[in-house]
């Protein structure tokens, strides 16, 4: 059994198919049979897991393994305590309510590298990070979490899943995973 942690660029489809023009997994020299363990979305950076073991794939994917994944988020103005709480507690996105999470406020990390494309930057509006932890996954989840609370997502980077994080792992590198993943 093969586990692999992938530092996903930006622009990059979870997939091994490339399609819209996108750049896709198959550029990157992975062992053959492997698969995404999940997704994120092409516009979101950070640690994606890759396996040939169906049951663990199915046990990553379940709802009911409740395993955490730690995202960087950057949002377009300064986030408030109000909109920390919110998050934390639980927000209403498109008719379903998200579970309680951890949400804090963050400083940029030291490790960041440059996204390519950058992100748009506007002088007169700040910036803010925030960490967010969830144990579920919808689609497109901490992008709609932070624009009900009135902080639209600007930068997403998945950092940790379960135990297994990025590090110094940069963008388009992947290691093989020596950790217990769940």
């Amino acid at each position: 059994m093969a586990v692999i942690l992938f530092n996903k660029p930006y622009g990059v489809l979870s997939q091994f198919s490339p399609e819209a023009g996108h750049r896709a997994l198959n550029e990157f020299g992975f062992p053959e049979g492997v698969y995404a363990a999940g997704r994120l979305d092409y516009d979101s950076e950070g640690a994606l897991l890759l396996t040939d073991d169906g049951k663990l794939i199915k046990r990553l994917l379940d709802p009911e393994t409740n395993h955490p994944r730690t995202y960087l988020v950057q949002v377009e103005g300064k986030i408030s305590k109000e909109a920390i709480q919110k998050l934390m507690s639980g927000v209403v996105i498109q008719g379903y309510h998200t579970k309680k999470c951890i949400a804090e406020v963050a400083t940029e990390p030291d490790f960041l590298w440059e996204r390519h494309p950058p992100i748009r930057h506007r002088a007169n509006i700040p910036t803010s990070w925030v960490k967010l932890t969830l144990t579920e996954g919808k689609n497109r989840q901490v992008r709609r979490m932070t624009a009900s609370v009135g902080f639209p997502t600007l930068r997403l980077i998945r950092i940790q899943i379960g135990n297994i994080s990025l590090d110094s792992l940069q963008p388009g590198e992947w290691r093989v995973v020596t950790e217990k993943v769940i």
